[in-house]
């Protein structure tokens, strides 16, 4: 079974960091596409980050860019998503995903999805 668990959610000051954690089974993560997607509430989920399948470059949104790293390691088939310098406009539930194939950083592209895990920016 292809399976993500996420990890590493919770409430955080603005200005503080998280590191989301995304734990793969069935699979090996390295051959596919990797994206952490959120939604925020009365929004449609979003792409946040996320690496192409096709040549292993990196998207960013711009509303995150230079705050937040996303990475994997292979050799425990984990994703992860660090977050620094939150903003109260980060509050959402964040979602790993994969696919076999994906390369635009879209919610259509992606196959598998975490079930989410809450991240509340708030003093």
């Amino acid at each position: 079974q292809v399976q993500l668990v996420e990890s590493g959610g919770g409430l955080v000051q603005p200005g503080g960091s998280l590191r989301l954690s995304c734990a793969a089974s069935g699979f090996t993560l390295d051959y596919y596409a990797i994206g952490w997607f959120r939604q925020a509430p009365g929004k449609e989920r979003e792409g946040v980050s996320c690496i192409s399948s096709s040549d292993g470059s990196t998207y960013y949104a711009d509303s995150v860019k230079g705050r937040f790293t996303i990475s994997r390691d292979n050799a425990n088939n984990t994703m992860y998503l660090q977050m620094n310098s939150l903003k109260p406009e980060d509050t959402a539930v964040y979602y790993c995903a994969t696919a076999p194939y994906g390369s635009r950083c879209k919610l259509d592209e992606y196959d598998y999805w975490g079930q989410g895990t809450q991240v509340t920016v708030s003093s």
